[in-house]
Formats: C-alpha cells, structure tokens, sequence
C-alpha cells in the first residue's frame, strides 16, 4: 500500500519506521493557526485533519495519508512551537517544576474515509534554574519543538515523570495510530 507521511518531522519519520511502515514523505505548507478558543485537543485534531485534507488534494484517492499535529498545554496557555529563544525559555520557565499536558492529534486519510483523533500524555517537569534554562536553549534542541523541548533528546533531563503515551510527547501516539491503521487494512504486526 502506498502510504504518504503529510510531515517533515523526523521523530514522525522515526517512528513509523519503527513500526514497520514503509512510507514516503509529502510534507504540506497549511497555516497552522492556533485557534485558542479551541480546547487543544481539538486543535491538534483540526490542524491535522487539515495537513491530510492539504495533502489528499494534491496526492489524489490512492494513497493512505498520516498527519499530526503536537502541542502543549499548561492551564489555559497553548504552546507551539518558539519562534525565538527569548520565547523558548520563557516556555521552559512556565514549564518548570510543574506538570503539562502535551496533545497530539492525527488523521488517517484514504480517498473518501478518514479518522481523526488526539491523544493527551501528562509530563511532570523538575524545577529548572535560569542557568538550566539557558544552557539548554543554547543546544539549539527547543526551536522546532512544541513547548521548547523534546523528551527524545537533552529534554529528558527536564522531565521527572509522565502519565501515558510517551510516543505521544515525541509527537505520534502509535498504539492509538495501529488500531487506526488497522481499520484501513494495515496491521503493524
């Protein structure tokens, strides 16, 4: 079957590779506007609905497209991707020594079918200094990540604990992503 990664992401290409999935990658430019009045769950789910929607239209019926989108959440205070540092670490400061949820919403899309759905993964941070914070947006490791860290990385030295998928805080919930695959006609193992 011929299946279409809608996403540049290397953790993504990482992880479907560690599934077993042969797939190529045809990575969509949407406007990912965060709509803050959505809960984020459903944010991530819209955001990912629309890259699959973006990349059926130019990709056709044939193949099977993965989409996803991640962020974090702290209270009512989305956060994206930083656009600089002064913003990563001021991601990383409201992050430290509390605990965040982060979402991640993908769509399975086949012609005319598709599924949506998000997952959410509570993340405890430790209490983090100044120096802690800077050090670490000197890596360069928080820019293209959601909440200016990436657990896969330096970003695990941040994290004391979490609750749930942990796939899902590297931005691709598989075991939610296999039963859905599942339906479409592909079994991972």
């Amino acid at each position: 079957m011929d299946i279409v990664l809608a996403s540049q992401s290397p953790r993504r290409q990482e992880l479907l590779t560690q599934m077993g999935l042969f797939y190529r990658v045809h990575a969509v430019d949407i406007d990912e506007h965060m709509d803050r009045l959505l809960a984020p769950g459903l944010l991530v789910e819209t955001i990912s609905r629309e890259k699959a929607a973006a990349c059926a239209a130019l990709e056709g019926p044939g193949p099977l497209i993965i989409a996803a989108d991640t962020v974090v959440a702290k209270g009512h205070t989305i956060l994206g991707k930083p656009h600089n540092k002064e913003e990563a670490a001021n991601m990383l400061r409201l992050l430290s020594g509390a605990v965040h949820q982060v979402y991640t919403g993908f769509t399975v899309w086949q012609g005319e079918r598709f599924v949506t759905q998000s997952e959410c993964t509570r993340v405890t941070f430790r209490s983090l200094s100044g120096e802690e914070i800077q050090a670490y947006v000197d890596t360069g490791e928080p820019m293209d990540k959601a909440g200016a860290y990436g657990i896969q990385g330096m970003g695990s030295l941040l994290v004391e604990g979490i609750q749930g998928d942990y796939f899902n805080v590297m931005g691709l919930p598989v075991c939610a992503l296999g039963r859905v695959l599942k339906e479409f006609g592909i079994n991972c193992l």
